[in-house]
């Protein structure tokens, strides 16, 4: 499987945001689109602070 999970970090700490995500797109006012691999999507205001595909991880930044 090649999905990853997406963590918010904020205040010191990891937050999942959401679990199997397969899509993430760049939105043109900033943000991101991320769906899974159920169909559930979450958009956020964040920047991509970390990818480690091999431990299946991304971590945003607000």
């Amino acid at each position: 499987m090649c999905e990853a999970n997406v963590y918010m970090e904020q205040n010191g700490r990891e937050d999942l945001l959401l679990a199997s995500v397969d899509v993430i797109e760049p939105q043109a006012d900033g943000s991101l689109r991320m769906v899974n691999i159920f169909g559930e999507q979450k958009v956020v205001r964040a920047a991509i602070k970390c990818m480690c595909l091999v431990d299946h991880r991304i971590v945003l930044a607000p």
